[in-house]
C-alpha cells in the first residue's frame, strides 16, 4: 500500500504540488492525469524517491520514503516520461546491466530476462543495438527495465508513448494483468487509453487534486449539461423559437437551415431530460424528426473542464 500525506513541493515561490493526499492499494491500476505543469511528474518523482518534498510524506507499507529511500526503491519499477536508455548497448546487455544494478544474482537473470522479454514482446530485438530499435521498441525496452526485478509497485509515466495501436492494446493488456498482483500507477495524455486501462483516475491541476474516482463515477458525478442534436423537416422558424417557452428546460444553442431539413442544437441538464416533451412538441407542430441524438460528456470533456485555465 502507498499512502501520500499532505505532499507539498515548492520551487522557490512556485508551488508545484499543494498538500495532496491519496492512498493506492494492492491489485489496483490507477491513472494519474494532469495537464503539462500540473504537478504530475513532480509527484511521481517524489513517490519514487528521486526528489524530496518540501513538506508531507509518502509511505510505502508504512515506511517513509525519505527515511527508507533505498529499501523502498527496491520495490518500485519506474518508467519516466523521458525513457533513459544506453542506446549504444544491445537490448540483452542493457537489461543485464539493469539487472546487476537491481542486485539480481547471475543465476536468476536468465529467468528474469525471459519473463520481461516475453511480457513486453522483445524477442525480435534482444540482440539488436537499442539505437537501431524503433521508438515503440525503445518504450517497451524501458518498460522491461522497470519490470525486470519483479517490483511490487510500477510507476509508469506515459507508458504507451510511441506505440502503434496494436502495441498499445498489448501493453494495455499487460498493465491490466500486472495490476492484479501489483500497484500500478500510470500517467498518460491519451485519455481513452487511461479510461480503457485503469480502475481509478486521479486528476491533478495546478498542484491540487481536483477529481478522484472510477471513470464511471467521474462521469456520473459531473454536473455538466447534455447536448442534443435534433434534425427535423417542416419546422418553421417561429415554432423553433417558441420551443423554449413551452419547454423551459431546453437551451437552444444553434439553428442551422439546410436545403432539406433544419439542424437544431439543444442543451439541457442531465437531471431534467426533455426529450419526450420535445417529441410531443414536434408531433404537435407536424415536424418530421429525422434524428434525435443525445451526446453525453466523456472523460476528455471532464478533464478539460477540471484543468482549464482560470
Amino acid at each position: 500500500m502507498i499512502r501520500v500525506e499532505n505532499l507539498t513541493k515548492n520551487y522557490g515561490p512556485v508551488k508545484a504540488v499543494k498538500s495532496i493526499s491519496f492512498d493506492l492499494n494492492d491489485g489496483q491500476v490507477v491513472g494519474f492525469l494532469g495537464a503539462n505543469g500540473a504537478g504530475k511528474s513532480t509527484t511521481l518523482k517524489i513517490m519514487t524517491g528521486y526528489i524530496s518534498p518540501t513538506s508531507g510524506n509518502v509511505f510505502v507499507n508504512d515506511l517513509n520514503i525519505q527515511e527508507n529511500t533505498s529499501e523502498i526503491q527496491k520495490e518500485i519499477g519506474y518508467l519516466p516520461e523521458l525513457n533513459p536508455l544506453y542506446t549504444e548497448m544491445r537490448v540483452h546487455d542493457y537489461l543485464r546491466f539493469i539487472a546487476q544494478i537491481r542486485g539480481i544474482p547471475d543465476e536468476d537473470f536468465k529467468s528474469a530476462f525471459q519473463n520481461v522479454v516475453d511480457k513486453c514482446g522483445l524477442s525480435a530485438v534482444v540482440h539488436r543495438t537499442i539505437a537501431n530499435c524503433s521508438k515503440g521498441y525503445k518504450q517497451r525496452i524501458g518498460l522491461a527495465a522497470a519490470m525486470i526485478h519483479d517490483p511490487k509497485i510500477l510507476i509508469l509515466d506515459e507508458p504507451v508513448t510511441g506505440l502503434d495501436p496494436n502495441q498499445i492494446v498489448e501493453i494495455r493488456q499487460l498493465i491490466r494483468e500486472l495490476g492484479k498482483e501489483k500497484i500500478v500507477l500510470m500517467s498518460s495524455h491519451i485519455l481513452q487509453e487511461i479510461q480503457a486501462t485503469v480502475d481509478r483516475i486521479i486528476i491533478i491541476n495546478e498542484g491540487a487534486i481536483v477529481a478522484d474516482g472510477s471513470s464511471e463515477s467521474l462521469l456520473s458525478d459531473s454536473n455538466s449539461n447534455i447536448e442534443l442534436s435534433l434534425q427535423v423537416e417542416n419546422a418553421k422558424e417561429e415554432d423553433i423559437s417558441d420551443m423554449k417557452a413551452v419547454i423551459p428546460s431546453v437551451n437552444i444553442k444553434s439553428i442551422s437551415k439546410e436545403e432539406s431539413h433544419t439542424q437544431i442544437s439543444i442543451e439541457y441538464s442531465k437531471n431534467n431530460d426533455p426529450r419526450s416533451d420535445i417529441f410531443k412538441y414536434a408531433v404537435d407542430k407536424e415536424w418530421i424528426i429525422l434524428e434525435m441524438v443525445a451526446t453525453k460528456q466523456n472523460l476528455e470533456d471532464i478533464f478539460r473542464n477540471l484543468t482549464k485555465s482560470n
